[in-house]
């Protein structure tokens, strides 16, 4: 019998021990807030050792960066899922602000990334995240919309900072007790909008 490749067996060791911590730390920064969260609380909760944390995180905060990182990526998969290249420009474009409410109401979620992200890490460094992550996946929609010329030829960085600031400020009165089907209504109705709106030159 060929033997495992040890090489790959490390590898897995070394990912799962990773993953450990992100879901220690998700769980503990958003039952207690990041400021109150310690590491020692940390690595008890995975089962792990300061040691295991700081051969993969230089300090807290880059833990507390991976957990946000991927909570976005989440994110933004969720959007890529409900809204496939095989629905219209438009349709998609509805169809991932739906999609963006929906997963922003996964517990704590909304706190990681819109309140404590930009407290932490700074709202430079969250909109670099945004960028890879929720905002990439707005700003290609926007553009295949305008590319199918359902949407006015804005200018697409402008255009994709607003309407994300629009949707984040809906998942934050969502996560305070406000309607999601008022949101989303609002939300497509000022997405319809532009699309009526008249062409630019």
């Amino acid at each position: 019998m060929q033997e495992a490749n040890p090489r790959r067996s490390n590898r897995d060791r070394t990912e799962a021990t990773r993953s450990d911590l992100i879901a220690a730390a998700r769980r503990l920064f958003t039952e207690k807030s990041y400021a109150e969260t310690g590491t020692p609380e940390i690595v008890a909760a995975a089962g792990l050792t300061r040691g295991a944390l700081y051969h993969h995180f230089v300090d807290k905060q880059a833990l507390f960066r991976a957990v946000v990182d991927a909570e976005a990526a989440a994110v933004a998969a969720e959007i890529e899922r409900t809204a496939p290249t095989t629905l219209s420009a438009r349709d998609a474009l509805l169809a991932g602000g739906e999609a963006y409410i929906g997963a922003m109401g996964v517990p704590g979620r909304t706190r990681l990334l819109l309140v404590d992200g930009p407290a932490v890490l700074g709202r430079a460094e969250m909109d670099a995240i945004d960028a890879r992550h929720g905002n990439r996946t707005l700003r290609e929609g926007l553009a295949a919309t305008m590319r199918a010329g359902d949407l006015p030829r804005l200018p697409l960085d402008a255009l994709t900072s607003l309407l994300g600031a629009a949707f984040d400020r809906a998942a934050l009165a969502v996560d305070a007790g406000g309607s999601p089907d008022d949101y989303r209504a609002v939300l497509a109705a000022v997405i319809d909008g532009l699309m009526r709106s008249p062409s630019g030159s």
